[in-house]
Parts: C-alpha cells; sequence; structure tokens
C-alpha cells in the first residue's frame, strides 16, 4: 500500500526498485499537505515550506520555485490557514514539490480548485511525467482523467480490473466514464445482490 493508513494483507510494494521501506524520495500528498498546513496554519505559507524545506535539508531558493509551479507566488506572504481549500491543496503540492521527487503520488489532487486552477494542476503534472518522473494520480474524476492520464490502472474491491493505455480502454467515440462503467458493472464484485446479472 502507498500510504500509511491501511495496511495490505499479503503481497509487496516497491518502487523504483526498492522496497517501501526505502521510498525516502516518494513524496505522499497527504503527508506534505498535514505538514505544511495543518501544523503551520499561523504561518504564512512560505514560512510553512520554509520549515518543511529547512527540516529536510532543501535549499531555500527551492520555495519560490514551486510556488510559482502551483500558482501561489503572489499570496506567499499569507497565512495558510486563511487559504481556500483549492489554495491549501495547490500548497500542498507545492510542499509534496520541495524535495525534487522522482515518484509524485496525489490523491484527488484538484479537489476544491477552480477551472483555472485545474488547468494549472493538470499541466503541471504532465509536465511533471514529460520530465521523466512516475506520477500516479488517484481519482474518481473520470472527465479529469481523460484529459490527464496516459496509462491506467482501474482498481475494484481491491482486484486490478484494467492495466492498460487510455487508448485502449476507451473505444472510439465513447468516454472514459463509458468505459469505466461498462468495465465496473461487468465486474462480480459491482453487482447489485440478488439481481441475478
Amino acid at each position: 500500500m502507498a500510504s500509511s493508513a491501511p495496511r495490505a494483507s499479503a503481497g509487496r510494494s516497491s518502487a523504483t526498485r526498492r522496497p517501501k521501506a526505502a521510498w525516502t524520495e516518494i513524496t505522499l500528498i497527504e503527508w506534505a499537505i498535514t505538514s505544511c498546513i495543518s501544523r503551520a496554519r499561523r504561518r504564512r505559507s512560505a514560512a510553512g515550506l520554509a520549515a518543511l524545506a529547512a527540516s529536510n535539508h532543501i535549499r531555500h531558493d527551492r520555495i519560490e520555485e514551486v510556488l510559482d509551479l502551483v500558482g501561489l507566488s503572489d499570496v506567499a506572504g499569507r497565512r495558510a490557514g486563511a487559504f481556500s481549500l483549492g489554495m491549501k491543496q495547490r500548497l500542498g503540492i507545492a510542499a509534496a514539490l520541495l524535495g525534487d521527487p522522482p515518484v509524485l503520488i496525489f490523491d484527488e489532487p484538484v479537489n476544491g480548485l477552480d477551472p483555472q486552477g485545474i488547468r494549472r494542476i493538470r499541466t503541471l503534472m504532465r509536465s511533471l511525467a514529460a520530465e521523466g518522473r512516475t506520477v500516479l494520480v488517484s481519482s474518481h474524476l473520470t472527465a479529469e482523467m481523460s484529459l490527464t492520464a496516459d496509462h491506467l490502472l482501474v482498481i475494484g474491491r481491491g482486484r486490478l480490473l484494467a492495466d492498460t493505455t487510455m487508448n485502449e480502454f476507451v473505444p472510439a467515440g465513447a468516454s472514459l466514464e463509458d468505459a469505466y462503467l461498462r468495465l465496473t458493472e461487468a465486474a462480480v464484485e459491482y453487482r447489485a445482490e440478488g439481481t441475478g446479472r
């Protein structure tokens, strides 16, 4: 399992050909948001990032870089606790990018963002992937994922239902939502009890 909340009952997990215990270069967005916002509501956003950078031996000029990447440079002096949900989401992403990791795991990264913010984060995630990083995005927003993802993993009730490219998964003329519903409706785990389907 990627995060510390659920515990795997079996199997192994690895990234960059290392076991989970050695994933020091992977940044989880949940951890970044917790560290940068929950513990620093009264701090200015740049100060919260500075504390995080200092505790992880990250160069100070990286703070300005990540704030610019997520579009928060103009509000770096504002307190993080006063941010809107979308701004907090972007601040969490900035914190995740501080260490310049080769692997990024995003959990619903565009929740609470306005259309401009969604496009900015989508463009950012695709540019990070284009640099050769692994960018894993967990989301229920099929329309947004159709614009963001190149490769899909569909997981249902703990079982891998699909591992394929976007083009192979979505038939011509169909939507990602249509293809997803067709797949999950055919899976035994998603059949309603007593329907006989």
